[in-house]
């Protein structure tokens, strides 16, 4: 009993130590949508930090029904297969972390020859850690710590397209990339401690984050039309409501979408300051000019989900089957697509799905 007692208590401390410093935490889960009346199984291979994981604040558990796999049912009712969604995720990582630790060290998991749907997302611990420090200075502002956050993002997402590109199975008919939501962007609305150095006035950080942001989303979305992937503009899908709030003449969740082929600075000034009145913090994302949803979970940071959840994080990953919540979507769409962060993740990722596998 003292053995064990030790033991929980190691345990919950390297819980703790892994919450308050960020330390990253390996959440794999293979999880098959098993439909009835077919035998016939593709696979869709997720890799990504904590967000792909289904992060919820626990080191033992994860959402069964994270972004990748709320896809998976979609594919399994166009395509009428089962359809195994394999996530290769770590909550914690940075950029350069997925991509050496999961897309290249963990290339296996899509060269499988039922591999038909590859994604990827990455780059919000880089932005996290890179805001953290920043919020945490005084005296004479430094912006270096962004900017390099911004430099990795680029640098790791076109190399993980490469190398997807060149190692993903041959059959495989789409790959995707999942940009960026705002986590935390209503705190943000406040001042910093540091001064920048030519007004020696405080900034707004959200002032300050929401270009930085606006421009890793702008290349996601922009190596991925050159590239050959497809993007799920998240930001878009968490931080716009879906109707007209301004009057404008369009949805604002759609307004707010990458435009291909547009310049990056058209990009980011139309998110930062043409359309930066319709944004809101995604912990109240308004599906009508009534009626609200919060996307994002407690910790302010991570997607709210709904399903259950699975063994992921210390003692290993899950792998098992179940039959999907819903068989067939009216419209392209389940009756919960926009209630949940994981739920309109998913549903934004299944927008590129092919037609046939």
């Amino acid at each position: 009993m003292r053995t064990l007692r030790i033991l929980m208590t190691a345990l919950t401390l390297l819980g703790v130590g892994a919450a308050a410093t960020a330390n990253t935490l390996t959440q794999n889960v293979s999880w098959t949508i098993d439909r009835a009346g077919t035998s016939t199984k593709y696979r869709l291979v997720a890799y990504g930090d904590s967000i792909y994981a289904g992060y919820n604040g626990s080191t033992l558990n994860a959402a069964k029904y994270a972004a990748p796999t709320v896809d998976a049912e979609y594919l399994s009712a166009l395509w009428n297969a089962d359809i195994e969604s394999v996530r290769r995720a770590k909550s914690g990582a940075v950029a350069s972390d997925v991509y050496n630790n999961k897309i290249v060290a963990e290339k296996s998991y899509m060269q499988a020859a039922s591999t038909r749907v590859v994604t990827f997302e990455m780059c919000g611990n880089d932005g996290l850690q890179a805001r953290s420090a920043f919020k945490s200075q005084t005296g004479t502002c430094n912006y270096a710590g962004m900017d390099s956050a911004v430099n990795s993002c680029k640098t790791y997402v076109a190399a993980a397209m490469d190398f997807i590109n060149a190692n993903a199975y041959a059959g495989t008919k789409l790959k995707i990339i999942s940009n960026l939501h705002y986590p935390g962007y209503a705190a943000d609305n406040v001042q910093s401690s540091c001064k920048d150095a030519s007004t020696g006035a405080t900034v707004n950080l959200q002032s300050l984050f929401l270009p930085k942001l606006a421009t890793m989303n702008y290349w996601m979305c922009e190596f991925a039309r050159q590239k050959g992937f497809k993007c799920a503009d998240n930001f878009a899908q968490y931080m716009g409501a879906d109707y007209d709030a301004n009057g404008d003449g369009q949805v604002d969740s759609d307004a707010l979408r990458y435009v291909a082929g547009e310049s990056e600075a058209s990009y980011v000034n139309r998110i930062s300051n043409t359309l930066r009145a319709t944004l809101r913090d995604a912990n109240t994302h308004f599906v009508s000019a009534s009626s609200s949803y919060d996307y994002i979970q407690s910790d302010n940071t991570h997607p709210t989900y709904t399903g259950g959840t699975v063994s992921a994080g210390l003692f290993g990953g899950t792998t098992g089957s179940g039959a999907p919540r819903y068989t067939s979507f009216s419209g392209g769409k389940s009756p919960i697509w926009n209630q949940y962060g994981h739920e309109r993740m998913g549903w934004a990722i299944s927008t590129s799905n092919p037609a046939a596998p």
